[in-house]
């Protein structure tokens, strides 16, 4: 008998990720156009804001992974949500470059916090023999985020400016944490004597090859998320914020389908054709700049990308054991940031000497490249590391 997936505080966790998601992801795709607009900041700089919670992430991520494996997880998770809440507020205050790069740093360290002791909670508590599944499930909810989030942005910007778009990442991130008191954590062993601190508690070693493909991948992510819209606006795109709701419905699409070819053993072909799907996408979304063709490029990018995400979480849950779920994910989570910071900040660069074509350009390439290091290396070392069962 198939074990149940949606049980109550599945369904709880999955709704708090989507609620905060939505308030942070708001503001992706409206600070750079607020920034260029209203304060005149230079490209360069504007990445470096954007940049800067990445950047955050980067630091707090293996350290939340460490504590969410050792302490209580549901304290640690409530801990970084209301404090990711409180952070809003400083948003009304912003009007230096300075100022934003601090803000966004700490608002970055909150949202690492919260994001993997929700990603870890949630594989406690779908059932082994669903995970790939569940977290393509789980998954859904911050990739629809990131996709729809960034479209109602630039509408509520466009009508109404950029304080009541906080306004309303304020209002969704209560409701967030309102719904994140009622999940009921499953009880872990308790941790008798503290590990000894080590790298392999804050990374998961063994899987540096994935993370390396990781990292290229996430690079067209970081550059999607920052610089999307104002390579929509460039070519003349009326609103170019439509590119995430086609983007969201490739990603809901593959990932309400893919976990479970996973979960029946073709992890490998399925991360193969996501990475494929990805570089496609780019090379047209780099070359074709027509209305039909800017939306069909976001299509194939969020079957790509959304195939891809519960697929690489898998990869890195399947390497270790139940204690060191947390790392596994901050793992995961690392890679992704520290691929989106490279995204923007680099991306930045090479569209402020080269022009957005030629910068996505550039990603369809690295999109290759790591197409050639899983087929060559990467899945050997899965194979050859992964936990049955865990």
């Amino acid at each position: 008998m198939e074990e149940k997936l949606w049980s109550r505080d599945f369904i709880n966790v999955s709704v708090t990720t989507f609620l905060m998601a939505c308030s942070f992801f708001l503001l992706m795709p409206t600070i750079p156009i607020y920034l260029a607009e209203e304060l005149k900041v230079p490209h360069a700089q504007i990445g470096l804001v954007l940049s800067s919670y990445a950047f955050a992430l980067l630091i707090i991520r293996p350290f939340s992974g460490f504590l969410v494996d050792i302490y209580s997880r549901k304290p640690l998770y409530l801990l970084g949500l209301v404090f990711f809440v409180v952070m809003f507020i400083g948003y009304y205050f912003v009007v230096t470059v300075l100022f934003f790069v601090i803000l966004r740093f700490i608002h970055g360290l909150f949202w690492g916090i919260s994001t993997v002791s929700a990603n870890t909670i949630a594989i406690d508590i779908i059932p082994s023999s669903r995970r790939a599944e569940g977290i393509g499930y789980f998954g859904v909810n911050m990739n629809i985020a990131m996709a729809i989030a960034p479209f109602i942005a630039v509408l509520i910007y466009n009508s109404y400016g950029f304080h009541t778009l906080i306004t309303a990442a304020i209002s969704m991130g209560c409701l967030g944490v309102s719904a994140a008191i009622f999940i009921k954590v499953p009880k872990k062993a308790k941790v008798a004597n503290i590990p000894a601190i080590s790298l392999d508690r804050f990374f998961l070693l063994k899987g540096w090859p994935i993370f390396i493909n990781q990292l290229f991948l996430s690079f067209g992510w970081g550059t999607l998320v920052a610089f999307a819209v104002l390579y929509g606006k460039e070519i003349a795109i009326a609103n170019s914020g439509v590119f995430f709701l086609f983007l969201a419905s490739g990603i809901v699409l593959s990932r309400v389908t893919s976990g479970r070819f996973v979960d029946k053993g073709h992890l490998h072909r399925v991360m193969i054709l996501a990475i494929g799907m990805i570089a496609i996408g780019f090379i047209c979304f780099s070359i074709f700049h027509s209305i039909v063709l800017f939306c069909f490029s976001a299509f194939i990018l969020g079957i790509g990308y959304g195939t891809l995400f519960p697929a690489l979480q898998t990869i890195y849950v399947n390497m270790t054991t139940a204690d060191k779920r947390g790392t596994a994910n901050s793992t995961y989570l690392l890679g992704f940031d520290l691929g989106i910071s490279m995204g923007m900040l680099l991306g930045a660069y090479i569209e402020d000497h080269y022009g957005f074509s030629n910068m996505y350009l550039f990603t369809a390439v690295l999109c290759i490249i790591a197409l050639v290091i899983y087929q060559v290396n990467s899945r050997r070392v899965y194979d050859e590391n992964r936990i049955a069962d865990v």
